[in-house]
């Protein structure tokens, strides 16, 4: 089995602060709602458990097992151990799913953004926020995860918008990071 650099630095992910967007992430998202709420990639649930009151129940998914125990231990949340390229939910289950600093994390992102989309109800709305790799910070972030032998690959924003060919999808750039919203 491949070394898992999340399962290693899951305490610290746990430790870390609040969610810093979270206005700007219940806006883009449209929450709350009365349905279930997907974070794929969630890892330890920060983001996941700063939105638990915004919908009816709120997953979170990761193939970090590490990250997702302390997920698991967030009152609120109910944790899955998935890898968001083949996720364990039927099609059209959830109302809200959203991606914060993952995407460019996961192996097959066309396979990701297709399965995203897949288990997303229609009149749905799917949030991706990702560091944007246009930005020079960015880019030394990027080199760095490569150094330490991370399977990073980050897209930029239009190009993952790209990958919703299906959907509405539209790209909001904020600082350092990039938001894409797809609705379907």
């Amino acid at each position: 089995m491949p070394f898992d650099h999340f399962d290693l630095i899951a305490p610290l992910y746990n430790r870390a602060g609040g969610y810093s967007s979270l206005d700007g992430m219940m806006s883009a998202a449209d929450l709350p709602t009365n349905g279930l709420l997907l974070d794929a990639g969630g890892g330890t649930g920060r983001v996941a458990f700063a939105l638990r009151n915004q919908a009816a129940q709120v997953i979170v998914a990761d193939v970090s097992l590490g990250m997702l125990r302390f997920a698991a231990s967030k009152p609120g949340l109910r944790a899955a151990a998935a890898q968001t390229e083949r996720l364990p939910f039927p099609d059209n289950s959830f109302d809200r799913v959203i991606m914060v600093d993952a995407f460019h994390h996961v192996v097959d992102q066309a396979g990701t953004a297709r399965e995203l989309f897949r288990v997303l109800k229609a009149g749905g709305r799917i949030v991706i926020e990702e560091p944007d790799i246009r930005s020079f910070g960015v880019k030394m972030v990027a080199l760095g995860e490569k150094m330490l032998l991370m399977r990073s690959h980050f897209l930029a924003p239009d190009q993952i918008a790209a990958l919703f060919d299906s959907g509405d999808a539209r790209v909001i750039a904020k600082d350092s990071s990039a938001w894409i919203v797809v609705d379907k």
